[in-house]
């Protein structure tokens, strides 16, 4: 595994730059006031003081978040920053030096973040997301090695599970299994430590998952990712020559049989990682809107015009009654959107937090909290693109200058929710609505 953090949260192997990648990555030691600040001071105890850390790191992201985003380096700096500041350790166990707080906590940890900038909050969603599977997943016994891994070392963790993608295969290796494919998307394995590997394992329709180095030679970045929205996610292409896990690494297989545990992957249980990372999207998007209306009505204040040519004309363009109603409307729908937010991520952190030691939820169960997650998706969505697109209206003219920013919102939000078409879900509730059926697990439900 790999080893030696540094006293900022960053390890060695964090370089500025990344062989094979043209764009270079930003350096750490931008932020060492940062660093230093955080690390001589506690980790938060409490979930409003989860928050306001999350804050504080969201308004140093946000500075030089419109620069920062054109130069489109990889962001190891960046990462350093949600390590040093602990919000990485969020959902640890309490005794290896976590966090200890439950799932509405981080959902709400993640929107602040993608407040300052959309793509550290995707990419810290994606770490928290990563850094539980072993909890749904493993076995008890490998859930408690792979947290102490995971905090003790302060690791950011990637995945290479991409499930369009299925030529990722898996045979037998004695004591090992070894690991071979390509996976088209793979957010934040270039900035990581460890990286999720999910194939399929030979002669079967099974799949394994399990946690690998990420810096080994058998681990190959393609470093193309280079699309309009969420540039900074390093959500490129993935190659994975004969990596080799040990059995025992295996979430939920038995060493001994090289069969899967029915009482760990049978089991609705097993199936929980869906909604959960379906949630984290919902607040990134949501995040993402909430910082483009405080970016655009911060603009709006300083720069934008009243219309003169009108039969009663304003002082000044804060006092415009159509940008008065539509500053109104955005900011009531994103209420909206984190109230229901809210009770989805309650619900998901009960369930973890009552049913982790029996792992008993059942199908219905898992079904219903499913559809929590469907409904915030289909607001979030539809909430988050008005309003990352709906803020020119209410800006002006000069807002759409390169140099303002104001596009990335927009930018962000449209190519994540791409991610699996919306009108599915709502097809979803639709059934669940009509028919009383609650949605069979799938990668994407």
């Amino acid at each position: 595994m790999v080893t030696n953090p540094d006293t900022n949260g960053h390890t060695e192997g964090s370089p500025k730059t990344v062989s094979g990648n043209p764009r270079g990555s930003t350096d750490p030691a931008v932020y060492n006031e940062h660093h230093q600040n955080f690390n001589e001071a506690p980790l938060p105890s409490t979930p409003e003081a989860w928050i306001q850390r999350a804050a504080q790191v969201a308004a140093v992201l946000s500075k030089d978040a419109v620069s920062r985003e054109k130069e489109n380096q990889t962001p190891f700096a960046e990462v350093s920053l949600l390590k040093s500041a602990g919000l990485t350790k969020l959902l640890g166990p309490i005794k290896y030096g976590g966090g200890g707080q439950s799932w509405d906590v981080a959902y709400r940890v993640i929107r602040e973040i993608a407040k300052g900038d959309g793509s550290l909050g995707q990419l810290l969603g994606y770490h928290l997301l990563w850094s539980w599977t072993s909890a749904v997943v493993g076995t008890d016994e490998q859930n408690e090695r792979t947290q102490r891994l995971v905090i003790e070392n302060n690791y950011f963790v990637g995945g290479a599970v991409n499930p369009r993608d299925n030529d990722q295969k898996i045979v037998d290796g004695g004591d090992h299994i070894v690991f071979s494919g390509f996976k088209h998307f793979n957010t934040g394995g270039v900035v990581s430590d460890l990286t999720v590997l999910e194939g399929v394992y030979e002669d079967t329709d099974k799949h394994i998952f399990a946690l690998a180095p990420t810096k080994q030679p058998a681990i190959q970045f393609l470093h193309n990712w280079d699309n309009v929205g969420l540039r900074l996610t390093e959500s490129g292409s993935v190659k994975i020559e004969n990596v080799s896990v040990p059995w025992t690494d295996a979430l939920g297989w038995d060493p001994a049989t090289k069969a899967p545990i029915e009482s760990i992957l049978t089991i609705p249980w097993a199936t929980l990682l869906l909604p959960t990372i379906q949630l984290v999207f919902s607040n990134f998007y949501i995040g993402i809107a909430l910082g483009a209306l405080n970016f655009a009505s911060d603009y709006t204040a300083k720069n934008t015009r009243f219309w003169p040519y009108t039969p009663r004309p304003v002082a000044k363009g804060t006092e415009e009654p159509y940008i008065l109603q539509r500053y109104g409307s955005f900011f009531a729908h994103l209420r909206a959107a984190e109230a229901l937010a809210d009770v989805a991520g309650l619900k998901i952190a009960a369930i973890y937090n009552d049913r982790s030691q029996k792992r008993d939820i059942t199908a219905a169960e898992r079904g219903e909290v499913a559809e929590w997650v469907a409904s915030v998706k289909v607001v979030a969505t539809d909430t988050a693109l008005r309003v990352t697109s709906g803020v020119f209206e209410v800006t002006g003219a000069r807002a759409t200058a390169s140099k303002v920013g104001l596009d990335r919102f927009w930018r962000d939000v449209r190519t994540h929710t791409l991610h699996d078409p919306v009108a599915y879900k709502e097809q979803e509730l639709g059934r669940y609505v009509l028919q009383g059926e609650v949605p069979e697990p799938t990668w994407y439900t």
